[in-house]
Parts: C-alpha cells; structure tokens; sequence
C-alpha cells in the first residue's frame, strides 16, 4: 500500500516538513508500523500522488484544517485537534518511532513520554479528560532507544511518585542529557527530587523547566529553585507562564521574573531565570479572540532580546504604541 502522512499544526504554521522543532509522534509511529507491513510511506501530496490511505493529524484544535485535496481511497484524521477521544491502536502505540519521515530532525535526539495523564485539571488544558490520572508510559530506555540526548514531553511527571523517582534516578545512572520540554511542577519539588534533578544533565543550555500559571506558584518556584540550587545545579531556570484574563495579575507575576533576571544579570550572582508566556486559548472555545494585550505581553516576553533590554511598560510592539498604555487602560 501507499501511505500518505499530513502534519496539520506543521503545516499550518507553514514549516517545512522535516524543519519542525518537535516531531509529531503519531505520524512517526504510523510510519513505523506501516514500513514494517512492507508500505510505502512518505508526505501526503495534494493531487498529485493517489494513496490507499492518508493520515492527518491535529494536535491543536485552533490550528486551521489543510483544506487542500487529495486523491485517496481513505482519509484517517486523528489527533486531539480533531477529536479528544482518538487514540493510536495499541500495535502501532507500541511502535518505536520513525524519526527518519522529519529528515532535518537531529538524529541523536529521543522523543517520548514516560508518563501520561494528569492529576490536575487545569482549565486551558484537555490531558486529563483525553488521558485521565497520571500513569507509567514508557520506561527510559526504552523512550532513549540507544541515544543519549531525549526530549521528554510529560505534562507532570513529579506527580508519578516512586515511578517518577525511579526514572529520574535512572536517567542519571545512563547519563542522559534530558529536557521536559512541557515543564515541572514546582509545587511538587521535595528535597529528594531537587537533589535528582541537580544531577540530571539537561539540553537546551542546561536549563530546567517549571510552570508559573499563579501568582502562588511564585514563591513555589523560588522555594524548588533554592532547593536544586543547594544541590549544586549550575545552570538556568526556564518558566512556562499561562496567561488568564486579569492583566494587573499577569503583569505582576511575570514582572517579578523580569525584576529577577535584571538583577541577576547585574550582580552576577544566583541562577538566570527567564519566562515564556503563552496566552489563554479555552480549549472549548478555540476560535474566541485572544486580547491585544495578551499578544504584546507574550511578545515582550517571549523575545528574550526585548525581555532582556527593557521593561513591559518600554515595549513597543507597534509604531506610535507603548505598553504603558495598557496600564492607564486597566486602571
């Protein structure tokens, strides 16, 4: 058979196939477990190839549809931006996945999850209603399959308790270099998880993640940073912000982070911090309208060139505007 493969989000947001920073792992293990049938597989090509089957995938459900045509006998369309119940067959889940289909991805680079699920129920966020409570996925080894650098992409794996010690510890005895790229939860740090994650070698300049959605969850970074750091750790902190509906609450937590780094950065002591904010999308609503001033917030944000070289209230996101506005605006 002939196997056609479509990556909306990829190709929604007009990335080349194979430039992708994260590949979609679906498609990497249908690619799999089709290549092992004796298929062939390769980028759906609208209209000039027929396919016995075409597999489109969505993990967004505000990334726009491909609307383009293709000439297949069948079109299988999965992922949670289509529907929040689909889910792999377990023989083609149980697939090591075929990197090979994004050629331009690092080829000593693993992508995986050693848990799935959540116990928290966040409202921008559809894990726990697609995947339930946290359970063990895959092991390690098995997600690192021979390499020594892993992406891992667990929505909270410090809530897998002793399963959660066990892998972290083992990523150290393998000395992996790792990174949870979707972030930790700081409110779940206790001594003996800071002092395995002060060992861990991380990618992406040796930089922890950890979620700041609350203003409570400031001191509860702090409180998991001062931890790992009394463990030796040497390198940065990387924050994940939600942004919600209150501006003077956003702004202030994540002012605090700017304040932070600035001084950091003037005294040469302590451990850099930066942010990234990501604006509220409901996840039953894709289509409402994000605010302005979420946009320029992430904007400032999410540059470190302009969050390194001024304030939010400097930034000019467009000609004639200052975000000083936005506070005479809010009151």
């Amino acid at each position: 058979m002939r196997i056609g493969l479509a990556d909306i989000d990829g190709h929604a947001t007009k990335k080349k196939w194979g430039a992708t920073i994260y590949p979609n792992l679906a498609l990497c293990k249908i690619a799999a477990w089709h290549k092992a049938q004796g298929d062939m597989v390769e980028w759906a090509i609208p209209m000039m190839q027929h396919y016995d089957i075409i597999y489109k995938s969505k993990i967004f459900n505000f990334t726009p549809d491909d609307e383009r045509s293709y000439d297949a006998d069948k079109v299988i369309r999965g992922g949670t931006g289509y529907d929040i119940t689909s889910k792999l067959p377990q023989e083609v889940d149980d697939m090591q996945p075929d990197y090979s289909i994004y050629p331009l991805l690092p080829k000593d680079i693993s992508y995986g999850f050693l848990t799935r699920g959540c116990p928290n129920k966040c409202k921008w966020c559809v894990v726990p209603r697609k995947e339930g409570a946290i359970k063990p996925y895959w092991d390690i080894e098995r997600v690192a399959n021979g390499n020594k650098k892993v992406v891992l992409m667990d929505n909270n794996i410090l809530a897998a308790g002793s399963y959660c010690l066990e892998q972290l510890q083992k990523i150290i005895d393998l000395k992996l270099r790792i990174d949870f790229n979707q972030a930790l939860d700081a409110r779940l740090v206790t001594d003996e998880i800071a002092q395995l994650l002060a060992k861990i070698k991380w990618l992406d300049n040796n930089r922890i993640r950890f979620g700041c959605d609350t203003h409570k969850q400031i001191e509860d970074c702090e409180r998991a940073m001062d931890l790992i750091n009394g463990y030796g750790f040497t390198g940065q902190y990387f924050l994940y912000t939600m942004l919600n509906g209150d501006f003077q609450e956003c702004y202030g937590r994540i002012n605090h982070w700017w304040v932070r780094m600035r001084q950091v950065r003037e005294s040469h002591e302590g451990r850099q911090v930066y942010a990234y904010a990501q604006p509220f999308r409901d996840p039953d609503n894709p289509d409402n309208p994000i605010p302005q001033w979420q946009k320029d917030m992430a904007g400032w944000v999410n540059k470190k060139a302009h969050f390194v070289a001024h304030s939010f209230e400097e930034f000019e996101p467009r000609k004639g505007f200052r975000c000083s506005s936005y506070f005479t605006q809010k009151g």
